[in-house]
């Protein structure tokens, strides 16, 4: 059966600051800020969180099938997906428009800021989940924002369990939005910072939220990552990476895992610990989709980094 990832397809302009953001922003001037970060390293990706989770997924011998929208210079892209073994029939090309865009840049620290144009990515309403056969799974990524708002919505009536997944999208919704998304989806997965937004946001807990999933993911950059299900909460450790190249990706490479456990049936123990491995594993290439392994090589650095056999 099939994983539907409903999501952004973009083009990521990536530069390397060569210093910390926190030397050149003046903490009370915030309100008044004007600065340049000169990047002398930029290069192009594929990325957006649909492709990201597809390419990982499909590395891992998923079944993934992408519903996107794209603008008129997707080419490149959409060549590329056809070439690695991603169909393309359900990615939309938006006439007049550009595909979405990206603008990374990352400081020494790996603290990222980004400046993003959604360009096609707003009219990925015009897709329907109706239009994919044998899905069993799906994920609601960052997209447009009535198109995450309708492809919820047609997972639940559709009976297609699926993971909500806000990302930096998350600002885009209120309070009733956000509990709506809460109660159709079967699973959460965010960062701490967009956990911490969540329940701002909502004025509930992290624990009231998890009552309403299966599961809830919350991911915490270098401590690890924590999953509520079935009325626990299993602190998933960090697997710590040879060499930090690139965070850009990392989180969607995390729920590649995800979905692929999910879709499975692994335990939330083996689950959480195969986001971890792939999330390390993407972090030590540049770009989002440019990393590289197989079957046998996760089964070793599982093995390698967990002391317990991969039962998959």
């Amino acid at each position: 059966m099939n994983t539907l990832i409903c999501g952004s397809i973009a083009y990521d302009s990536i530069m390397l600051f060569e210093d910390r953001f926190k030397n050149h922003i003046i903490p009370d001037q915030i309100h008044n800020l004007n600065v340049a970060f000169l990047v002398p390293h930029m290069r192009r990706e594929f990325g957006g969180c649909a492709g990201n989770i597809a390419y990982t997924l499909h590395l891992l011998g998923g079944k993934p099938v992408v519903m996107a929208t794209v603008g008129e210079d997707h080419n490149p892209y959409t060549n590329r997906m056809r070439q690695i073994g991603l169909s393309t029939n359900h990615v939309t090309v938006v006439p007049d428009a550009f595909t979405a865009q990206a603008f990374i840049t990352t400081d020494l620290d790996d603290n990222q800021i980004t400046a993003f144009h959604p360009g096609a990515m707003s009219f990925s309403h015009q897709n329907h989940i109706a239009d994919v056969d044998q899905v069993s799974l799906g994920i609601v990524a960052p997209d447009g924002r009535d198109g995450m708002i309708q492809h919820a919505k047609e997972f639940s009536e559709a009976g297609i369990p699926f993971v909500f997944d806000p990302g930096q999208g998350l600002p885009m919704f209120n309070r009733e939005e956000l509990l709506y998304f809460v109660t159709l989806a079967d699973y959460a997965a965010m960062n701490e910072y967009e956990a911490k937004m969540l329940e701002e946001k909502t004025g509930q807990t992290l624990s009231e939220i998890a009552a309403n999933l299966k599961a809830l993911i919350v991911t915490r950059g270098g401590a690890g990552s924590m999953i509520y299900a079935n009325g626990k909460i299993l602190d998933i450790p960090l697997v710590a990476a040879k060499e930090i190249v690139d965070p850009t990706g990392c989180g969607d490479s995390y729920r590649s895992g995800l979905l692929y456990g999910i879709q499975e049936g692994l335990d939330w123990e083996t689950t959480g610990r195969l986001a971890s491995l792939l999330g390390a594993i993407k972090i030590e290439s540049r770009g989002p989709q440019n990393h590289q392994f197989d079957r046998t090589f996760i089964e070793i650095k599982y093995k390698e980094s967990f002391g317990r056999v991969l039962g998959w």
